[in-house]
């Protein structure tokens, strides 16, 4: 079994939801399933740098996706889930250059 196969429960900073997701849930749930499930929303920020892909903000109550205008579909639906990942502590594989994930 490889770290990308274990189911891991996760809990959100916020305290809010618990929950059993594995790698495989993450990256095959359709996105807007997915935010409802783990009660996420994905906001548009008004960062309109192309070189700005997202951001997750972590609250007290709450986890919010922000992500750029205009951006390609398939560039959103990677980001936000690799946010995600990065947030619920849930093993992926680092996105491709030129994306970087950091905390601030």
């Amino acid at each position: 079994m490889t770290n990308f196969d274990q189911v891991r429960t996760s809990e959100l900073p916020t305290g809010k939801v618990e929950l059993a997701l594995s790698p495989e849930h993450l990256l095959n749930t359709p996105l807007s399933d997915l935010l409802a499930e783990l009660d996420v929303t994905l906001d548009e920020s008004s960062i309109t740098d192309p070189s700005f892909t997202g951001a997750a903000v972590v609250t007290r109550d709450r986890v919010i996706l922000s992500m750029r205008p205009g951006q390609p579909d398939y560039e959103r639906d990677a980001v936000a889930r690799a946010l995600l990942g990065h947030v619920l502590d849930v093993p992926l594989s680092p996105l491709p250059e030129p994306y970087r994930t950091s905390e601030v």
